[in-house]
């Protein structure tokens, strides 16, 4: 064969060969940005479940009074095309600790927003709240010198 025949067939060859090194190499790239946007936008939504929880806990304690208060949650049904859990998590005596976000079926990728300290998870209406369209609630009562709180889907 020529030469130049054999310096063609090289570089289509190694044309080639970057061409799908270059889409390996961009899928990760692009599933990198996806993980870490929708990470972003996890911990977004829990701040803002555990500022409301929060805020119910500070109005709940500026009286003496047993209340109970709770609020809707306007959260998204997907976040970047996946389904999400959020559920609030307590050590072995039912102390609020933190709120967990996490993808259905990416464990791996998951959040945590922090919650005051002394609040009690009611565990009679607590549950872990999935993504989709039913409507979510976050409570908070005082009974006495205790305060609980919970998530749960709107009865």
């Amino acid at each position: 064969m020529p030469a130049p025949t054999v310096s063609y067939m090289i570089c289509t060859g190694a044309l080639i060969i970057l061409i799908f090194a270059a889409q390996v190499f961009c899928l990760y790239v692009v599933d990198n940005v996806w993980a870490e946007m929708a990470k972003r936008e996890l911990k977004e939504i829990t701040d803002y479940v555990s500022d409301t929880i929060a805020n119910l806990y500070f109005l709940a304690n500026s009286t003496n009074l047993d209340v109970t208060m709770e609020k809707i949650l306007s959260l998204p049904s997907q976040i970047g095309g996946s389904g999400y859990s959020v559920e609030i998590l307590r050590d072995a005596s039912d102390f609020a600790q933190r709120v967990k976000g996490f993808f259905k079926g990416k464990s791996w990728i998951n959040v945590v927003s922090w919650l005051p300290p002394g609040l009690r998870v009611n565990v009679a209406r607590y549950e872990m709240v999935d993504s989709g369209g039913r409507l979510a609630v976050v409570g908070c009562s005082r009974v006495s010198s205790n305060v609980y709180v919970w998530i749960a889907y709107k009865a």
